[in-house]
């Protein structure tokens, strides 16, 4: 592994990781042409991190909501960890661990989507949130840091950024994100969601 110097040494370390990040990109492409079918279709995007990925994941819902880049219709989107009297009452009376999967049990329903960001891949909180959405009928894709880890093997598609540090994998995940509104702008735009089925 290459060693980089503390400050300037990031961009180099960010450089580095992007380009095999590129690699696996395309597979943006596929869940925003997926989202844009469960979306127009009716149905939810539902997503949540911890700390930092709890920003990424707010983020992303915030682009759908609002918007992207150009003028559209809105989208629903919420992101689980911003309701913080459901999180805190959650956690007091039924543990951190189920904070996501009682939101995921309440709001989501069969077709509809799950995305977890986790630098770890190995949050409790989202395992569970990953479990109770499988249940549900729902589809999970995991945005994490290096593999394998848990998350990897408790979604139905993940992307696993190749970084050493937590900051790194972030940003590339905030990418990540904005590869998808992009990918999925594209696509409601073109009205390809039209084509087959409309919830999965």
């Amino acid at each position: 592994m290459t060693v980089h110097p503390p400050v300037t040494g990031h961009c180099d370390e960010l450089q580095d990781a992007l380009t095999a990040f590129r690699a696996s990109a395309h597979l943006t492409e596929r869940w925003g042409e997926r989202l844009a079918a469960v979306l127009t279709g009716g149905g939810r995007l539902l997503a949540a991190g911890n700390g930092g990925s709890a920003a990424q994941a707010q983020h992303l819902t915030a682009e759908l909501v609002g918007r992207y880049r150009e003028y559209r219709p809105p989208f629903s989107a919420l992101a689980l960890h911003a309701d913080t009297s459901s999180t805190t009452a959650i956690a007091n009376d039924y543990g951190v661990d189920q904070v996501f999967a009682r939101q995921v049990r309440a709001h989501g329903r069969p077709g509809d989507v799950l995305m977890l960001l986790s630098t770890s891949g190995a949050s409790a909180n989202l395992l569970s949130a990953a479990d109770a959405a499988r249940a549900a009928g729902m589809r999970v894709w995991a945005l994490t840091g290096p593999a394998p880890n848990p998350l990897l093997a408790g979604s139905d598609e993940s992307l696993c950024v190749e970084a050493p540090t937590g900051a790194t994998v972030q940003e590339l995940h905030l990418v990540a994100v904005h590869m998808v509104c992009a990918a999925f702008d594209a696509a409601v735009e073109r009205g390809t969601w039209r084509d087959g089925d409309n919830r999965r």
